[in-house]
């Protein structure tokens, strides 16, 4: 679900592709702060595909047409994934892999391509038995070729079936992404995020400082674009709206993990993750995470320019001391499958006793004086999840 903050443009014939173009993608400020036109030249995300879990995704908009892989999604969750009454799943798919046409959306890793999931949202206009469970969408994920998995949302219960298609997709070797919550200061990180194996995306803002309504979690491990980020307002898909929330800084960083494991086809979802860890704008220490933006400002730009950074080893998980594995533990010893590759930060420490809000990560080595800020978007979608929540207990973090 988005917060619509404002209507940006009306993507129709009643304006010019090229006047909307240029009107929407001017509003995409994240862009040029990662420095994507000089990623680009290194990575698109060509060869990565990544599973969108969210309302559905609408295939026809003019951004996203032959963007998404409806043949590839497995028949047993292949239900209404190409229908989205709210706009949020085609928006976060845009964000992601959007190739920008007719005036929509460009998403970061445009080279990437979308598989599509549908499952229950409180945004549905009725409640549709036959949509797939999250836990069901996760394991049909986890056993295609996907090597992402994109979740923009949260609920405040855990489920024993959906923990248990996690670990089954981090042994499958995928990389999973969902929003911290937007609940704030007091509120509590939300479910898929706190379960291990999965990378829980703080939203930040323009100055690289944590996002109000950003919640604030020891289980936060990344923070990303999601203040005023461009995203379908409803599912007539006639207007863009400015929104806020840590959906979209959610895609974001699955857009980032995409375009480096595109360069990087022989990584694992561990060495992808480590890398983009070992580089995230900060000014705290590694291994203090802050409650509010985790290791850091995501920047995969600093991935892609190095060519001799080190990824770790293959089979270890580098946030081992949070989801509580053993470090010596084997988590995919080989990456899940081949892709074909595409054609140093400070932060300010604000002095909280709960760990930095603040990382303005100025890139030092981009050629440039442009500062590389990250933030994460759009509001997250609530699931319908019932049942009691079981307690999944990750170890809580020094910040």
């Amino acid at each position: 679900m988005c917060s619509a903050l404002g209507t940006l443009v009306v993507a129709s014939a009643a304006l010019a592709p090229e006047a909307a173009a240029q009107d929407i993608h001017s509003k995409q400020w994240y862009l040029k702060a990662m420095g994507a036109d000089e990623m680009w030249k290194y990575s698109t995300g060509r060869g990565v595909k990544v599973a969108v879990v969210d309302s559905g995704v609408n295939q026809t908009t003019s951004s996203l047409k032959g963007q998404v892989l409806v043949d590839q999604v497995p028949k047993s969750v292949a239900y209404k994934a190409t229908e989205d009454d709210d706009g949020h799943g085609t928006g976060m798919a845009e964000i992601i892999a959007g190739t920008g046409a007719g005036g929509g959306v460009k998403g970061l890793a445009p080279g990437a391509k979308i598989v599509p999931f549908h499952i229950p949202y409180t945004t549905d206009h009725k409640a549709d038995g036959k949509l797939p469970t999250l836990a069901h969408a996760i394991r049909a994920a986890a056993d295609s070729d996907v090597k992402i998995i994109n979740m923009s949302f949260g609920a405040p219960y855990s489920d024993s079936e959906e923990q248990d298609a996690i670990k089954y997709a981090a042994s499958k070797g995928k990389l999973m992404f969902a929003s911290i919550g937007n609940d704030g200061e007091k509120g509590k990180a939300e479910y898929p995020a706190v379960y291990p194996y999965v990378v829980g995306v703080s939203a930040s803002d323009e100055s690289g400082t944590v996002a109000k309504f950003s919640t604030k979690s020891d289980y936060v491990d990344f923070a990303a674009p999601g203040v005023h980020i461009p995203g379908w307002c409803d599912g007539t898909f006639t207007q863009y709206c400015d929104t806020d929330g840590t959906s979209p800084a959610t895609a974001i960083a699955s857009a980032s993990a995409a375009l480096v494991w595109s360069v990087h086809p022989n990584w694992t979802a561990n060495q992808v993750l480590r890398t983009l860890l070992d580089t995230a704008g900060r000014s705290w220490p590694e291994d203090k995470p802050s409650t509010y933006l985790g290791y850091g400002l995501i920047r995969p730009r600093r991935v892609l320019i190095n060519k001799n950074i080190d990824p770790g080893p293959a089979n270890k998980d580098p946030l081992y001391a949070e989801n509580g594995t053993d470090p010596n533990e084997d988590i995919t010893a080989t990456p899940s499958l081949s892709v074909a590759p595409s054609s140093g930060a400070t932060a300010k420490d604000s002095g909280s006793a709960s760990g930095p809000t603040s990382a303005a990560a100025k890139d030092s080595n981009s050629g440039s004086n442009t500062t590389t800020w990250v933030i994460v978007g759009a509001v997250a979608a609530v699931l319908v999840i019932g049942g009691a929540g079981f307690a999944v207990l990750r170890a809580r973090r020094n910040a």
